[in-house]
C-alpha cells in the first residue's frame, strides 16, 4: 500500500503529456524524412526502416525490458512511471503512423522534406517530451537506465556512455543506409533534444548564486535586503592568509540583478570578494530568512 501512496496523479498527467508531445515530435518531423532520435527511440526508428515491423512496437519490446532490469538501481516508481511513459509515447506513436489522417510516409506534415527543420523542431520537440518526462519521475528512453547501470563498471561517466552509445547508433545507421548525410543531421536532432531537455529540468530561467566574502556582513546583508526584498544567509568565516574575522554571505539574484548586486556589495566594501555561480531551480516556501 505505501508503494502506491508514492505514485501520483499530477506525475502521471505530466507524464502523458511528455509521451504525447515526444511522439508529436518523432513521428512529425523525425521519422518521416528518415532522421534518427537519440538512443532506443533512435534505434527503433532505423529497425523500423529495416524490418517489417513498426516503431511503436520495438519502443516497447526495447525500452520495458530495461526499465524492469534496472528496478533495483532506480526503483519501483521510476520503474512503473517510465513504462508508462513509453507506453503513451508507442500509442500516441501508432495513432499518428497508422491510424490518424496524416501522411507521414514520405515528408513531415510541418516542414516537409527540409532536413534542417526536421532535425531542429524534431530535436526541440522531442526533448520538451524527454525532459518533462525526467521532471516528474519517469524516462522516454532505456538508454538512461543502461547508463546508469553500467557507465561506472566499465569506467566511464553516465553522459559518456549516453553519447558512446549515440556515436554508435549515428555510424551503424549511416553503414547500414549507406548515406552520412541522415546521420549527420540526426547529430542536429540530438545536440537540439539535449540542450531542451537541460531547460525542461534545470529551469528555464536559471537564477545566479553569489558568495560574498567581506568583513563588512551586517551593512551588506540590511542594504541586499532592502534593494531586493530577499534574505541572504550569513556565515562565519576566517582570512585563510590574514587569519582575520570575515563573513560570507550566500545570495540569489536573477541574471539582470548582477551588476546592480555587485556594485551595492563594492560601494559598501571595496575589498569584498564576490563569486557568481549559475543555479538551475530555486524552491523556497518564503524567500526572506
Amino acid at each position: 500500500m505505501t508503494f502506491f501512496k508514492k505514485l501520483k496523479v499530477k506525475n502521471f498527467l505530466m507524464l502523458t503529456v511528455a509521451g504525447i508531445i515526444n511522439a508529436i515530435g518523432v513521428t512529425i518531423f523525425i521519422s518521416p524524412v528518415n532522421l534518427y532520435d537519440s538512443g532506443i527511440s533512435g534505434t527503433s526508428i532505423l529497425l523500423s526502416q529495416i524490418t517489417p515491423l513498426s516503431l511503436s512496437i520495438f519502443l516497447i519490446i526495447l525500452n520495458v525490458p530495461l526499465f524492469v532490469y534496472g528496478m533495483k538501481k532506480r526503483g519501483k516508481v521510476f520503474t512503473v512511471y517510465a513504462i508508462y511513459t513509453v507506453a503513451i509515447y508507442s500509442v500516441v506513436a501508432w495513432l499518428i503512423t497508422d491510424v490518424l489522417p496524416i501522411d507521414v510516409s514520405v515528408a513531415s506534415p510541418l516542414a516537409g522534406t527540409d532536413l534542417l527543420l526536421c532535425a531542429l523542431f524534431g530535436g526541440v520537440i522531442s526533448g520538451i517530451g524527454s525532459g518533462t518526462a525526467i521532471r516528474y519521475g519517469g524516462a522516454m528512453d532505456g538508454v538512461e537506465v543502461m547508463a546508469v547501470i553500467f557507465a561506472k563498471k566499465i569506467g566511464i561517466s553516465v553522459g559518456t556512455f549516453v553519447m558512446a552509445y549515440n556515436v554508435l547508433l549515428y555510424v551503424i545507421c549511416g553503414l547500414v543506409m549507406k548515406s552520412w548525410i541522415l546521420p549527420l543531421y540526426s547529430i542536429v536532432t540530438y545536440y537540439a533534444g539535449l540542450k531542451t531537455i537541460d531547460f525542461i529540468v534545470d529551469g528555464l530561467d536559471r537564477a545566479k548564486s553569489a558568495i560574498i566574502i567581506t568583513e563588512r556582513p551586517t551593512e551588506i546583508c540590511d542594504a541586499l535586503s532592502y534593494h531586493f526584498e530577499s534574505g541572504p544567509t550569513r556565515l562565519k568565516a576566517k582570512g585563510g592568509y590574514s587569519n582575520r574575522d570575515k563573513a560570507m554571505i550566500y545570495f540569489i539574484v536573477n541574471r539582470f540583478q548582477v551588476a546592480q548586486m555587485k556594485d551595492i556589495v563594492h560601494e559598501i566594501d571595496p575589498y569584498a570578494y564576490i563569486t557568481i555561480s549559475e543555479v538551475a531551480d530555486v524552491y523556497s516556501l518564503n524567500n526572506k530568512e
